[in-house]
């Protein structure tokens, strides 16, 4: 296929619909990967302003398909409810979905509540300590991994567990170290611990078997990382500070 043909190809695997429907995870922990509602009723994130890229340059309307995490977003990847999206990457997920290329690397630590006597992974890893993590996610996997004595528990909301640690119900919450810097302006008191348990890798997906949709997301990625299309995504979601990191150390 060569020129329209393959265009048109494309459309009917990647927008099926007619629409671009790009699955989200909503939370007010911004960052690379959660988008926020605005106050206008619509959707900010990174993952948004890049859907939006790719439905333009796909001559297609934008539609943003909500979920609660990217668990969920990862559960639906076989029911033909997205087309896209842009989330963490694991082995687990790279048997239900295709990935393209890296466009964030995140360090997963734990934040612990006011007034907690745990002060490094050690002191957290006992009997007892309650941990927090967003369910069925690549941080709560590992955190499981890594934490051999703490419960490590699972929440549907990063909303959820925000109000367990402010409220000291829970002993620590395991997420992506910038996250939890910003979550600790917020609950006086709290402190987010020096060491890093995990490397989180962010990436585009698509679900399994649309070969097309996977090259021209893939490509899509490559191009936006290079002609400062995911440097212009970062600056308007909060991220101006953040380098844009596409490999693990």
């Amino acid at each position: 296929m060569t020129g329209p043909a393959r265009a048109d190809a494309l459309k009917d695997e990647i927008a099926p619909t007619g629409k671009l429907r790009v699955a989200i995870a909503i939370s007010a922990a911004g960052g690379a990967f959660w988008s926020t509602r605005t106050k206008a009723g619509g959707y900010a994130g990174v993952p948004v302003d890049l859907g939006k890229e790719m439905a333009a340059q796909l001559g297609v309307p934008v539609e943003y398909v909500v979920h609660n995490n990217s668990g969920q977003i990862t559960d639906a990847a076989a029911k033909g409810t997205w087309d896209v999206t842009f989330l963490p990457k694991d082995p687990e997920r790279e048997t239900r979905m295709s990935f393209g290329p890296v466009y964030e690397v995140a360090d997963a630590t734990y934040i612990v509540k006011a007034g907690s006597t745990a002060a490094n992974f050690q002191t957290l890893d006992q009997p007892g300590m309650k941990v927090a993590a967003v369910n069925n996610t690549t941080t709560m996997r590992g955190a499981i991994a890594h934490l051999k004595n703490a419960k490590v528990t699972g929440y549907q909301t990063y909303d959820e567990i925000f109000a367990l640690l402010k409220n000291g119900e829970i002993d620590a919450f395991a997420l992506s170290r910038d996250q939890l810097n910003a979550m600790a302006k917020k609950i006086p008191g709290t402190h987010v611990l020096d060491e890093t348990f995990k490397q989180t890798v962010t990436a585009v997906a698509v679900p399994l078997n649309h070969p097309l949709s996977a090259a021209f997301a893939a490509k899509f990625m490559t191009d936006a990382t290079t002609n400062g299309t995911l440097r212009k995504a970062y600056d308007n979601n909060g991220l101006k500070d953040n380098p844009i990191r596409t490999k693990t150390k």
